[in-house]
């Protein structure tokens, strides 16, 4: 049966956590809040960046693009793992997972270069204070912004068509919760030494050099930190930083242990809970780490509520 025609081949079986049943009612409920968090302090971020003026800065373009990834990311993933959950069907059409893949990697990718384009802004906020404006210019944003997601789309792209091209011979099982690439490799009948070759370079160069970059202008930015006399300069100054920082060390700390670690029967499940925090739990506490670390946030916050609250006052006055 494993050797069936794969024109008959319909789609995969993703057994996520199906030998442990009562740990999967237990997931659903926490993913089902997780998720719902994570759309509503991303798309708070979002709005609060757009109505308050005083957000319109290059830092807050590129935390809106990042909250809208944290979105889109859980979404491709997320839905389909709680349609899992809920019952006996752990199935996913071929186009399916064609299509998660794609989007996830086009999604993780472009996260990837974004939090490292952000360090530039900090950089500049931070050692070119002077200049600040006229080296984040809106061109300039929209154009490292771009770049971003153009290089997502592209690198996605290639590796997805590369992986759905190996020949399978009947296998289906996948041993995971979603249709991810260094795990579609264990499904193929032939030698794919040369495509974990290939997925480890494409995963230097958009997890290690993006970090290579954040280590070394946070490096520059320390020097520049400790050159302020004052104690409350240096506080506000790390402060500006520490959010990105920590956004940082989560996102990128997970993903290089999944996608660099020896490969192994033993570790599937660990795989697959680091898994979950960098494509769930992550994006639900980036808008946390963001809102209650930063004042600009939780002033806009302020603000906006404020306003509402005084336009339903002039509403009930008028009327």
């Amino acid at each position: 049966m494993e050797q069936k025609n794969e024109s008959l081949f319909t789609g995969f079986i993703l057994l996520g956590f199906s030998d442990r049943l009562q740990l999967e009612l237990v997931l659903f409920v926490i993913l089902l809040i997780f998720y719902i968090f994570t759309l509503l302090g991303n798309t708070t971020i979002i709005a609060l960046s757009y109505l308050d003026p005083r957000l319109h800065t290059p830092m807050y373009f590129f935390l809106s693009n990042l909250s809208f990834l944290d979105i889109c990311y859980t979404t491709s993933i997320v839905p389909q793992f709680l349609f899992n959950l809920s019952g006996s069907d752990k199935s996913i059409s071929f186009g399916g997972c064609v299509v998660q893949m794609y989007i996830s990697l086009v999604l993780g990718c472009t996260e990837c270069i974004l939090l490292g384009v952000m360090v530039f802004d900090r950089y500049a906020a931070v050692c070119r204070p002077l200049h600040y404006t006229v080296i984040m210019h809106p061109g300039l944003c929209a154009l490292m912004a771009s770049a971003s997601w153009i290089t997502g789309f592209a690198n996605s792209l290639l590796q997805t068509v590369v992986v759905f091209l190996l020949p399978r011979c009947g296998r289906n099982k996948l041993d995971h919760f979603l249709c991810e690439v260094p795990h579609f490799f264990k499904l193929a009948c032939v030698d794919t030494t040369v495509n974990v070759y290939e997925t480890f370079f494409a995963g230097v160069i958009m997890l290690l050099t993006p970090v290579v970059l954040i280590v070394f202008s946070y490096g520059w930015i320390v020097r520049a930190v400790l050159r302020i006399k004052s104690t409350a300069g240096q506080r506000k100054a790390f402060g500006t930083c520490g959010s990105h920082l920590t956004v940082v060390s989560l996102f990128f700390g997970t993903a290089i242990y999944v996608y660099f670690k020896p490969s192994s029967n033993d570790s599937q499940d660990q795989d697959k809970f680091m898994s979950l925090f960098y494509t769930v739990i992550i994006p639900m506490t980036n808008p946390l780490i963001y809102t209650l670390r930063n004042r600009d946030v939780k002033g806009a916050m302020k603000r906006v509520l404020w306003k509402d609250s005084d336009s339903r006052r002039w509403l009930r006055r008028t009327v």
